[in-house]
């Protein structure tokens, strides 16, 4: 039987992100993001309860994470879980997950109250990243306006 780790994620990043290379020259970003969901508890109070998620991108997207995520921000992201078990400087066995990311997509400005990004970016709702995680914008609407009108469906 076939199976699918596929993660979809909007949420808000937790800070801005990390970036770091690999012995090889490969761009690695790791950056939180948070997402929450509202819930009213048994005596009808409404309640909020936020998760953090630990995002990883690579190669060109690590770059345009780098280049254009800044905390705060909303953030579109699809990719996978992976589970990690490692042993601390003490000999305890820790386990991390985290969520490789395939795809991303610049929602706007998030939580910040400032009107665009930091940076004077106004791509955002720009999507980033395929499945070898190439920087690309995804192609916009206004490529169909040479559609004609009078299609028949």
């Amino acid at each position: 039987m076939a199976s699918i780790n596929r993660v979809i994620l909007v949420g808000n990043l937790g800070k801005d992100p990390e970036i770091r290379h690999t012995e090889g020259g490969v761009a690695v970003a790791r950056f939180p993001i948070a997402t929450s969901e509202s819930f009213k508890d048994k005596n009808g109070n409404r309640q909020e309860r936020t998760e953090w998620h630990n995002v990883v991108a690579w190669r060109g997207l690590a770059e345009v994470a780098e280049k254009y995520l800044k905390k705060g921000q909303s953030v579109y992201i699809e990719g996978k879980i992976r589970s990690n078990n490692y042993q601390d400087k003490d000999g305890v066995q820790r386990y991390s997950i985290e969520i490789v990311a395939d795809n991303m997509t610049m929602l706007g400005s998030g939580r910040g109250g400032e009107n665009g990004s930091q940076n004077g970016n106004t791509e955002t709702g720009a999507n980033y990243g395929t499945a070898g995680n190439t920087a690309k914008p995804e192609m916009s609407n206004s490529s169909f306006d040479s559609e004609p009108d009078d299609l028949p469906f």
